[in-house]
């Protein structure tokens, strides 16, 4: 998950302003950068392994460290865009800010992309409108544009099925499976997939084996972590572009989304009944209760109702970032057919 976090000014959370305080008094050191860096080579590390993992081959052989450099370099290059994005924009408005915490994640049995994304923190106590709009949506715009560029790079240079079936020589005699651990379809994924693999000559691997492919396996999660921050809800991005652009009334936008993460939840819940809608997945409960107990449905107050409201290009910005959620939401994440 990438979400940037916005220090809260309501002055009941102590804890969560003592957090902010102390990650500012590690900025202000001078081994702020060291912590950075560490974190950056530690997530290129489990990415790395991540990558071999997804090449089939043992994530645990020094030896095979090589095969998951692709995949490691495509996904940081989309976290890091995406951070940057954040980044440059809180610099153009000069708000404090810090450098993105990456985030590893080592055990590939819990989370087999190798990382939790990446944070940076915001550390002023006040954002006008236009900054909090700007910062909000450089981000996710960012990662977005470079997901789509390595999408369309991996569905033009697509292997042929040579190339399977080396990774599953079993592929030759038993035929490609048609179950197992699946990605599902978002719109610009499943679009893309018309458009560039519609030739006969050309190979498009089933969903479930799209995450050989390091260009399509990164592009897919690229566009999944990019819905993901651009739901309109609390200190999301999309959140924070939200509450930029429709001041208070953006609880009713956050309520309205939370409800419908609840009944795609819900959703996911009737296979268990025998019951198959195609709609769905656990998954979104439990980002669902994340939201409700972390992330927080409605955004705290950063900028006063009496400033001056965002103008056209700012609000045709914001209503861009919503509709790139839209076509690179996945109702249904990834499932075992």
């Amino acid at each position: 998950m990438i979400m940037n976090q916005f220090e809260s000014l309501q002055s009941g959370e102590q804890a969560t302003e003592h957090y902010n305080e102390q990650i500012g008094n590690t900025n202000s050191g001078r081994f702020s950068f060291v912590i950075n860096i560490i974190l950056f080579i530690f997530t290129f590390f489990t990415t790395s392994i991540a990558g071999v993992f997804w090449a089939n081959r043992d994530p645990y052989e020094l030896s095979n460290f090589s095969a998951g450099l692709t995949y490691s370099v495509l996904i940081l290059l989309v976290i890091t865009t995406h951070e940057f994005g954040h980044y440059f924009a809180a610099k153009f408005h000069n708000v404090p800010v810090t450098l993105p915490y990456y985030i590893p994640f080592p055990f590939i049995f819990l989370n087999p992309f190798g990382t939790m994304g990446a944070v940076i923190r915001m550390k002023s106590q006040y954002y006008s409108r236009k900054a909090l709009l700007d910062i909000g949506a450089a981000g996710p715009i960012a990662g977005w544009i470079t997901s789509v560029i390595i999408l369309i790079i991996g569905f033009t240079n697509l292997p042929p099925l040579k190339y399977l079936y080396e990774l599953h020589p079993e592929y030759s005699v038993t035929g490609i499976p048609v179950s197992g651990f699946t990605f599902g379809y978002s719109l610009i994924f499943l679009a893309f997939e018309k458009i560039f693999t519609s030739s006969p000559a050309v190979f498009m691997p089933p969903m479930n084996e799209v995450y050989h492919y390091p260009f399509l396996c990164v592009g897919w999660f690229g566009l999944l972590i990019t819905s993901l921050n651009m739901m309109p809800i609390g200190q999301l991005d999309g959140g924070h572009i939200s509450y930029a652009m429709f001041g208070d009334k953006h609880r009713y936008v956050a309520y309205f989304f939370f409800t419908l993460l609840l009944i795609f939840g819900l959703l996911g819940l009737l296979p268990l009944l025998n019951i198959s809608t195609g709609f769905g997945s656990l998954n979104w409960l439990v980002w669902a209760l994340l939201i409700f107990f972390v992330i927080k449905i409605k955004h705290p107050p950063t900028y006063s109702e009496s400033e001056e409201p965002l103008g056209k290009g700012r609000m045709l910005t914001g209503w861009f970032t919503f509709f790139i959620f839209i076509i690179s939401f996945c109702p249904v994440p990834v499932f075992e057919v």
